[in-house]
């Protein structure tokens, strides 16, 4: 590890995050997919989060899963969301970054799930990664939200940013699949699943990327960009 003292950082992180709750809690792509009590449509549901959810608050993402679950006919189901028109679609996603664009990939997911995945999601990180605008943080992600199998960190840009606040991987590692692999080379993968949650949880409150609450941080006697 980078530094001596990061597993007392991880500690105090999580028992601050068991306190304190923040949006990923419970409006986060998870959460949203456990909404659904069907296995098959609660993977599908998590998918679909994920893919709405970048560059985009958790609380945006709930309200276009929310209007697909209630517009669409039969539901966010793979079968409704492939034959619904783009319009619609547009319509119940267009707060959402790059929704138009969005509306092409989810609808192109779905239609892949339903003819190629007897209507579940891909089992592997290289399947998830075939979809259109499916990326490494959202298919490592998706694995371990909705297939619970650990196979590596998704990096977002809170873990990007405050890994490198913390001083957890080196300035060298500037992208968040670096960041993810600096990561990975010293974390126990016992805690690779939770480490997204955590720090996007303390990301969203507290070590925000713009005036962040050092005052209010739990590590802030560790880290070295508060000091």
């Amino acid at each position: 590890p980078p530094r001596d003292d990061w597993d007392i950082v991880f500690d105090r992180i999580k028992e601050y995050r068991a306190t304190h709750e923040a949006p990923v809690d419970t409006v986060g792509c998870e959460a949203l997919g456990a909404e659904e009590k069907d296995p098959k449509l609660q993977r599908f549901r998590t998918l679909i989060s994920l893919m709405l959810s970048a560059q985009t608050k958790d609380e945006i993402t709930a309200e276009a899963v929310h209007n697909l679950s209630q517009r669409l006919p039969g539901g966010l189901t793979p079968k409704a969301l492939s034959e619904a028109q783009t319009d619609l679609i547009h319509e119940c996603v267009r707060r959402v970054g790059f929704w138009q664009r969005k509306s092409g990939y989810i609808k192109e997911a779905a239609r892949t799930c339903l003819e190629q995945h007897d209507g579940d999601i891909p089992r592997t990180v290289t399947q998830l990664l075939s979809l259109p605008g499916v990326g490494p943080k959202m298919a490592y992600l998706a694995m371990q939200a909705a297939w619970q199998d650990n196979q590596g960190i998704g990096v977002d840009t809170h873990v990007l940013r405050i890994s490198h606040r913390l001083g957890w991987v080196s300035d060298l590692a500037r992208t968040p699949e670096a960041t993810r692999h600096a990561l990975e080379s010293w974390m126990p993968k016992s805690l690779w699943r939770e480490i997204n949650p955590l720090l996007v949880g303390l990301g969203q409150t507290v070590c925000r990327g713009v005036g962040p609450k050092c005052g209010e941080c739990p590590v802030s006697q560790y880290c070295p960009s508060a000091q």
